[in-house]
């Protein structure tokens, strides 16, 4: 009962210190919770249960190693607001006009992907809140919301559900604090249950477990809508709180996957496995199901909407203003609504880790030039960002799904 009691009155404090007008009114804060409410979207409750089955007691390395591949895409972004954004309405700068609108292509296409992911996720957890684990209904549900999605956003536009985004990251914010302290106190002090006993599972090649890491790239996008927030924020505003955001997405997820794996020693069940965290931590507290159900909900629709937005925007702006952003929600949905019915969640996943691979090539790509072509040309930036385009080529290539069907 402590336990329950420990994890609500967390869960409340932090909750409500993050909704206190003076932070939700901050305009750092503002700047950082775009980001950052993408970056831990719904990878924070898929990511321990997928990196424990496929790298078992490294699970927690393994999210550090997807941080740091995220940052380091972050920081080819970064170099690309402070030295091209101001350079793209230039005519004469062909070279970097060609690639940022191919950057735009290719994100709304990723845009696409990711709705399909955040909504059908959303779908899981509403139908386990019923105790339905039921893929054709899940895929139901995606298609009900999706479709609702399009009307509201072709007769209404979108934007107004936009507010829901920093009450969500408030409140899932709380719940990660309450889960963090629940399982600190579970883990060594014997509060609550305690993990259970289960025996090692037999773990995927090692082949194949790099080439799963390889297509979760997706648990650490978002940092990457910095990069549009110019109509709101100055370039030294956006960069500073894109890190800002990604260091604090690291800790958390560290923190939580260090903290979660003794609990999910198993392998994933054959279905449901993306809600599996309901199920794995429900034993340390009756309240964690609810709070995880709630999150999810209310953090997966404010990240999709904001998705849809972000894509009908760059229809917009790509077929030069000759599709209206409200018919753009229409295109989202139906190719949202291809995906959940062609494909199960874990394809779903390394679809979108590949999608944002691609994009983050071409960013990767703009910010070599960039270093290059430089007064000064900056030979060891250069270098980096060449590294990163290789990685994101690496994800396109050999990234697979963790149920260990190739895509």
């Amino acid at each position: 009962m402590a336990i329950n009691i420990l994890l609500l009155i967390v869960l409340i404090a932090a909750s409500g210190a993050m909704l206190l007008p003076a932070v939700t009114g901050a305009h750092g804060w503002r700047a950082t919770v775009t980001p950052l409410a993408s970056i831990i979207g719904s990878g924070f409750l898929v990511a321990a249960p997928i990196l424990s089955h496929a790298i078992g007691d490294f699970a927690a390395i393994g999210m550090a190693a997807l941080c740091a591949a995220g940052w380091l895409f972050g920081s080819a972004i970064r170099h690309n607001i402070a030295h091209v954004e101001r350079v793209l309405e230039n005519r004469k700068q062909i070279v970097f006009r060609r690639l940022d609108q191919v950057s735009a292509l290719v994100l709304a296409f990723a845009y696409w992907v990711s709705v399909a992911y955040y909504l059908n996720l959303f779908a899981a957890f509403a139908m386990r809140g019923f105790g339905i684990i039921d893929q054709f209904w899940i895929h139901v549900v995606t298609t009900g919301v999706l479709a609702a999605l399009a009307i509201l956003g072709v007769t209404r536009g979108l934007k107004w559900l936009e507010d829901v985004e920093v009450a969500a990251v408030g409140l899932k914010l709380g719940v990660i604090a309450a889960l963090i302290i629940g399982l600190t106190m579970s883990l060594f002090f014997g509060w609550g249950g305690t993990p259970p006993d289960i025996a090692p599972h037999d773990l995927p090649p090692a082949g194949d477990q790099a080439r799963i890491l390889l297509g979760l790239v997706i648990l650490v996008q978002g940092f990457e809508t910095s990069r549009y927030l110019g109509s709101a924020y100055t370039p030294e505003t956006r960069i500073r709180t894109m890190r800002y955001a990604q260091i604090i997405a690291t800790v958390i997820y560290v923190a939580f996957i260090g903290l979660a794996t003794p609990w999910f020693a198993g392998p994933l069940p054959p279905i449901g496995g993306e809600t599996a965290v309901i199920d794995l931590l429900r034993p340390m507290a009756f309240v964690v199901a609810p709070m995880l159900i709630v999150v999810a909900l209310a953090s997966q629709l404010s990240a999709a909407v904001a998705d849809m937005n972000g894509s009908s925007g760059l229809v917009e702006d790509i077929s030069g203003k000759r599709i209206p952003m409200r018919f753009g929600y229409a295109i989202t949905a139906m190719a949202a609504i291809g995906l959940t019915w062609g494909a199960n969640i874990y394809q779903i996943i390394v679809y979108a880790s590949k999608a944002f691979a691609v994009y983050y090539f071409v960013q990767c790509v703009t910010a070599v030039i960039s270093a290059l072509r430089a007064e000064r040309p900056q030979f060891a930036r250069a270098a980096l960002f060449a590294s990163g385009a290789i990685l994101a080529l690496v994800v396109v290539v050999l990234g697979m799904p963790a149920e260990g069907g190739d895509t």
